[in-house]
């Protein structure tokens, strides 16, 4: 207890220094972790230019000694004081000072440096460092600990230029036998306080205490206090970062998600809205574009703060995006397109997209979206702005898939490696904001971060990186931290592989590629209701007449037809079918003849078995049919049909059109009940047994043109 007494005693005896030119979010995070545990921080350097070189890839850093030096003079005296001099960009603490103080004087030395596996500056060294049986061998000047004194004497001997090198400065020192007896120095070669990174990501895991998260070196079986992400290791350290000392646990889930939100309303009363500049990307052919636009135009954000550009680069979609800009280029503050004709790289009109936000003082954030996402939460751009975030993306996944819109971390060659924790992000099983390596698809960037950290025009086309990689490259270049947010579901990724766009009305065919908006574009909207309220009717005995198709479906179904417009003419003739004889012709177009077959005979086992169990209890359908296809009738060519049965077990039958709107007459009639429909309702199929017991006769069509899309199942 006595220790423990002292120790506590001590406390305040520890003091840290630490050199930060300007306030990064590596140095906001530092000051975060150092705060949670209440240390003594002092910031040297604040300011001032950097002249110490580029210590990221080469040698350098000489002026955070000159600086020590001068902040360590005044200290000197102080016998008792324990200085720990660390890196901020790049370095987190995972625990407290009592646990700095005391495993320091465990350690028993008056300095102690961190320590590592690798060699730096200079290799040819090796040999002269001492040799230990297990444990780290080489100095690392990202973290130093030592009584004020020592520290003094060691700073006090630098004599070099700002951009000389400190790692090789201290070295030195440490290297010379008789410097390092009488300094009484060592390094922390089993990582008790010091886990340098850089060679030892492999040793090193999570630790999930109660409330709080520890980095545990498996090797040593450690607990260190200080973690550095030196060398190519920044990315290992921001996932860690994620977690540690208290950023997400299992227990609070996400403790600093609220801090630092900005309020778009205050009171009850909306501030004032920034200006958003969002940028739309259609870079190769994607399904449901008018349903993307429309997305668009539904966010809840005020539109006369949203300025929007799209660049096209398909002339396939030049028809959906005149017809959105015809009908809402008035909604808008501004509405600028760049077309195929322009023919941008992607890298070049994402430059560009962004360059118009970065140019324009008032564009206080851009945000880009790319056409294969879904964004379903009209919140979006809210709830991004408000957590207030350099550059933050909302998660967005492909359906029920692990395809997401985020790396947790890189490969040595730059490209995806699995995170230990993407899985559960994912999914929604860790719920936060996380600082990641790469992001695409859709993110919100503050407008003062283009034009200072970003300032430079080209960000999305380097070497032979793809644009996105390239924009996240740029930003880990300046230090500039990316998040992705799965507070909330946004929405989802749409797949664009295999759109083919050789028919008419091309989204018919993605019920296997993207069966979500399959369903919501071409589904009845209370389809559903026929599960959970017994919504259908019993027009006549054993006719199930319910919802299935919306309007667009029917629609696209009968323009699709039209379009191949090689009807049947009703003849008794027909090749199409086995034995070449059809002994109640229709003037029809059959599934197979557009290449549709394949996808409707998938809408049956997905939206009609359902049905069929519901309705005829104890029937297990194999939703198998071979005669699917859309009748026209017409007073003209075909106005009925004469009694007969189907060849099927039982029979689908959906009205493409309005009575009284497209058509007059019509309806069906069931002889066997003397039963007939005569008001058919679009999108809504009628469903009856077909070889036995329902014959039946298509009533005749007096006026206009009359569609129907049958199919025999089970035949």
């Amino acid at each position: 207890a006595d220790s423990c007494f002292a120790y506590a005693m001590m406390e305040n005896k520890l003091l840290i220094l630490t050199v930060a030119t300007e306030k990064t979010d590596g140095f906001n995070r530092f000051m975060q972790s150092a705060a949670y545990f209440n240390y003594t921080v002092k910031v040297l350097g604040m300011g001032e230019a950097w002249k110490g070189g580029n210590v990221g890839h080469s040698i350098g850093g000489g002026q955070k000694v000159r600086l020590l030096k001068d902040a360590v003079k005044d200290l000197a005296d102080q016998e008792d004081l324990v200085i720990l001099s660390v890196d901020s960009y790049d370095l987190i603490f995972a625990g407290g000072p009592e646990e700095i103080l005391k495993k320091f004087q465990q350690a028993n030395h008056k300095v102690l440096f961190a320590a590592e596996g690798l060699i730096w500056p200079d290799k040819r060294l090796a040999d002269k460092y001492p040799s230990v049986r297990s444990g780290k061998r080489f100095l690392n000047s990202g973290g130093m600990i030592g009584y004020a004194p020592y520290i003094n004497r060691i700073v006090s001997k630098w004599n070099l230029d700002d951009n000389d090198d400190d790692q090789l400065f201290y070295t030195k020192i440490y290297l010379d036998p008789l410097q390092r007896e009488s300094l009484n120095m060592t390094l922390d070669h089993k990582c008790q306080i010091f886990q340098n990174l850089n060679g030892a990501v492999d040793e090193v895991l999570l630790k999930f205490g109660t409330g709080r998260v520890r980095v545990r070196n498996t090797l040593y079986d450690s607990l260190p206090v200080v973690v550095h992400g030196n060398g190519n290791t920044k990315m290992y350290l921001n996932y860690l970062g994620n977690y540690v000392p208290n950023a997400w646990s299992y227990e609070q889930g996400c403790s600093h998600c609220d801090d630092d939100l900005v309020e778009l309303s205050h009171g009850g009363a909306p501030c004032r809205r920034k200006d958003v500049l969002i940028g739309v990307f259609i870079e190769q052919p994607t399904p449901f574009l008018p349903e993307f636009f429309q997305r668009l135009l539904t966010l809840d954000y005020p539109k006369d703060k949203l300025k929007v550009f799209v660049h096209n680069n398909e002339v396939y979609h030049e028809k959906h995006i005149q017809r959105f800009w015809e009908e809402n280029r008035n909604v808008f503050k501004s509405f600028k397109v760049v077309g195929p004709e322009e023919n941008l790289s992607q890298g070049e009109a994402r430059n560009m997209g962004m360059d118009i936000c970065r140019q324009d003082a008032t564009c206080d954030y851009y945000f880009s979206i790319d056409s294969d996402v879904m964004l379903t939460n009209r919140q979006t751009i809210k709830l991004l702005i408000e957590q207030n975030r350099k550059i933050i993306g909302p998660l967005v996944t492909r359906h029920s898939k692990l395809w997401s819109n985020f790396w947790g971390a890189l490969s040595l060659d730059g490209y995806y490696a699995r995170s230990e924790d993407y899985i559960d992000i994912v999914q929604r099983k860790r719920v936060g904001v996380w600082n990641i390596p790469y992001m695409a698809h859709v993110y919100l960037v503050k407008g003062s971060v283009l034009r200072n950290e970003l300032k430079e025009r080209n960000c999305f086309v380097l070497e032979k990186l793809d644009s996105d990689m390239a924009l996240c490259r740029s930003a880990r270049e300046m230090g500039v931290f990316m998040y992705i947010t799965n507070r909330h579901d946004f929405g989802r990724l749409i797949s664009t592989a295999n759109y083919n766009i050789s028919h008419y009305n091309n989204d018919l065919w993605q019920i296997y590629e993207n069966p979500v908006d399959w369903k919501e574009k071409y589904i009845h909207q209370n389809y559903t209701e026929i599960f959970t309220a017994n919504y259908m009717e019993e027009p006549c005995p054993d006719v199930f007449w319910f919802p299935v198709l919306t309007e667009t479906a029917c629609d696209e179904i009968v323009e699709e037809m039209e379009h191949y417009g090689s009807w049947s003419g009703g003849r008794h003739e027909d090749k199409r079918i086995s034995g070449g004889y059809e002994t109640v012709p229709t003037d029809d177009i059959h599934m197979k003849q557009i290449g549709f077959d394949k996808e409707w005979l998938h809408f049956i086992r997905e939206f009609i078995s359902p049905v069929t169990l519901k309705v005829f209890a104890g029937y297990y359908t194999k939703g198998y049919a071979v005669m699917n296809f859309v009748v026209k009738y017409t007073p003209e060519r075909q106005a009925y049909l004469r009694p007969h049965h189907d060849s099927s077990t039982f029979t689908i039958n959906i009205a493409l059109n309005n009575k009284d709107v497209d058509f007059q007459g019509g309806g069906c009639r069931f002889h066997r009940y003397n039963c007939s429909i005569d008001s058919p309702r679009k999108g809504w199929s009628f469903m009856h047994p077909g070889r036995l017991t329902h014959l039946h006769e298509g009533l005749p069509t007096t006026n206009g043109t009359r569609y129907i899309l049958v199919s025999f199942i089970d035949p």
